[in-house]
C-alpha cells in the first residue's frame, strides 16, 4: 500500500474491514503458517478479491501484521506505566500487559517472513522505554546489575513465549502461563 494511501484516513466500513482482516490473518497464520489469503478472506468474512484489494500479495498482509504488532506493543507499553514504582515490578507489568498480545507477538517469533521483516530493524520507543525501565531496575535494586538490559530483555521475550507455547500445547491456562511467567521472571532478575 502506497504511503500516501496508508496515512490517509479510512473511512469506517474500509477500517473495519481492513482490521477484520488483519485479525483473521494474525489468528489463522499464527496457528496455520500455511493458511492461504482465501483462507484469511473466509475468516474475515470477505471475499478473497477483498482481501487483495487491501493486501495485493501476501507480503503486503504480513507487513500490514507486523507494523499492527508493532503499534500494540507501543500501547501495551503506555498500558504498563513503566515509570511506577520499583522497575521489576514495571516488568512483571508488562509481560501481563504483552501477554495479551500472543498470537501476534507468537506469529512474529515463528514466521520466518515477518522474523526478517523490515520493521523489526528499527529500535521503537518501546524497546527505548523497556531498556530505561531495566537500567532504572540496576539503580533502584529491584533487578541484578550483573544482568545487563539486553539479557533481560532477550529473557522477557523468552519467559513470553513459553508462556504462550505453554498454552497452545500444553493446555495451560492463561493465568497459569501468566503465573508461571512472572514467577520465573522475579526469580531470574532478582539482585
Amino acid at each position: 500500500m502506497s504511503e500516501e494511501r496508508r496515512s490517509a484516513p479510512e473511512s469506517g466500513t474500509r477500517a473495519r474491514t481492513r482490521r477484520a482482516i488483519i485479525d483473521a490473518a494474525v489468528a489463522l497464520v499464527a496457528a496455520d503458517p500455511t493458511a492461504s489469503l482465501g483462507d484469511v478472506a473466509a475468516a474475515a468474512g470477505v471475499g478473497r478479491t477483498t482481501v487483495h484489494r487491501y493486501f495485493p500479495e501476501r507480503s503486503d498482509l504480513l507487513a500490514a501484521i507486523g507494523h499492527d504488532v508493532l503499534e500494540k506493543v507501543a500501547v501495551a507499553t503506555e498500558r504498563a506505566r513503566l515509570d511506577d514504582g520499583p522497575a521489576a515490578k514495571a516488568l512483571e507489568r508488562l509481560c501481563q500487559e504483552y501477554f495479551e498480545l500472543g498470537d501476534g507477538l507468537t506469529l512474529m517469533f515463528e514466521s520466518p517472513q515477518l522474523a526478517t521483516w523490515s520493521g523489526w530493524d528499527e529500535e521503537t520507543a518501546a524497546d527505548q522505554h523497556f531498556l530505561r525501565t531495566v537500567r532504572r531496575g540496576h539503580k533502584d535494586g529491584s533487578i541484578d546489575t550483573a544482568l545487563d538490559e539486553e539479557w533481560v530483555r532477550n529473557l522477557v521475550w523468552a519467559l513470553l513465549y513459553s508462556a504462550w507455547e505453554h498454552t497452545r500445547t500444553s493446555g495451560a491456562s492463561k493465568h497459569t502461563a501468566m503465573t508461571l511467567c512472572l514467577h520465573t521472571l522475579r526469580k531470574a532478575i532478582a539482585p
